[in-house]
This record gives C-alpha cells, structure tokens and sequence, in this order.
C-alpha cells in the first residue's frame, strides 16, 4: 500500500503523524512525504536570514528514516492564499496516486493546517480515502480511530528533535504526554502510546479501518472471574 502524508509546516508530519507513519513503514508499505509551506515565519528564528533552507534540512533529517519529503515551499502562513497551491498539492496527489492520505484536520487550529486539509481533500477526489491527524494537545478533536505507536515513541522524540530553530524539547514533552494521554484513553497498559485520529466517510471510500495499524492493546478492566476493577 502507498501512504502519502502532507504536513504544512517542517516537523508537523514528526509531530502529528510519526508514529503512524513508522508503523505502517514496518508492515512494508511505501511511505510519500510532502512538507506545503517554507517554515520561513518560524516563531523561535522568525524574520533571520536563511531560516527556510534552515527548516528544510531539518525536517529532511527528522524524517529521514521514513523517506525524503518533497518540499513544496509555499508561503509560511500564507497558504490559504497562496497562488497555485491548491493546483501544486493536486499535482502532488496526481503524481503519487496514492491508497491512503494522511494531512491535518480542517478544523485544526493553525490557519495553513486548514488550508491545506481543504485542499489536499478536495484534490484526493476519487483517487483514495483522506484521513485526518490529531490537532495540537487534541483541542477540538473527536478521534475515530487510535493506532499503537509504542515502539515508535523514541524514534518520533528524535524526530522532533531535528529542529533545532523550533526549540524542540516544548514539542517533543507536549507530544509525549499527549500520545500517552491518548493511549490511556483507549485504556491500553501503562507505558503505551498513541496517535489519534479521525476520517470523515465519502463516496466511494466509506471505511478506512482496514488501511490503518492496529490500536494499543486493551488493559483488562475487570480481574478475570470477579467483578472487582482493576
């Protein structure tokens, strides 16, 4: 199976779909990376020079062990006006022809992230199913579906780390404590972590439940035999 996943920003794919990604990497499927915006209005070194080339090594080197990102370098900030960029990520999405999208939700809190879902879900058309990644500490979010990244956990802290321009350890602690949250919420065994996400049905692509990893194992609830918790 071919996965594509776009981020619009350099270390929203290390932040938001990592973990996933990897998994679906170990199972033998073919990973696609796409990065929309420059990261050139990157709060920590905003406005100094070089900061976009900067970004970009940054985020070839967090995502090095899950493919090259293509880098569509589209204005930071920008994108929901941007010139082109709905034909650019329909270019992209023609080219991959891929089975399953993964990019931002349309209700996420960063006006590119939702730009760019808009786009990407109106380009994806026919071609395959688009499947939405969890938003920032899961404001706003309502998950249909969680997928174990416990064995990924460690490779993702390092992939976040790459971006040294971004104060990285503020991403990578949320992060952590955010995929642990979303584990817990599935009531997998202590030390388990999660990505969530949610997918929003379309002619002709109704399920997607067969596309994804698996969910964190579930923790019994009640001791075997008894009806005691626990």
């Amino acid at each position: 199976m071919k996965i594509l996943a776009i981020g619009a920003h350099p270390d929203d794919i290390e932040i938001f779909m990592y973990g996933c990604l990897s998994a679906c990497k170990a199972r033998g499927d073919d990973i696609a990376l796409a990065v929309a915006t420059d990261g050139a209005a990157g709060t920590v070194l905003s406005g100094s020079d070089g900061l976009a080339g900067q970004r970009a090594k940054e985020t070839t080197k967090g995502l090095a062990d899950l493919g090259v990102p293509q880098l569509l370098d589209l204005p930071d900030g920008k994108l929901a006006g941007a010139a082109g960029a709905d034909a650019l990520v329909a270019a992209l999405i023609n080219s991959v022809r891929p089975d399953l999208i993964i990019t931002h939700a349309p209700e996420d809190y960063h006006p590119d992230h939702r730009a760019l879902s808009h786009n990407v879900t109106d380009a994806a058309g026919f071609i395959c199913p688009v499947l939405f990644a969890d938003t920032l500490m899961g404001t706003g979010f309502m998950p249909d579906f969680y997928v174990d990244i416990t064995p990924f956990i460690e490779a993702k802290m390092s992939a976040i780390g790459a971006h040294h321009s971004q104060q990285p350890e503020k991403f990578a602690d949320a992060t952590r404590l955010h995929n642990r949250f979303r584990a817990a919420q599935c009531n997998a065994p202590d030390g388990h972590y999660a990505e969530a996400y949610r997918f929003q049905p379309r002619f002709p692509f109704s399920d997607v439940r067969a596309l994804l990893p698996p969910a964190p194992p579930l923790r019994a609830f009640y001791e075997a035999g008894s009806d005691t918790l626990l």
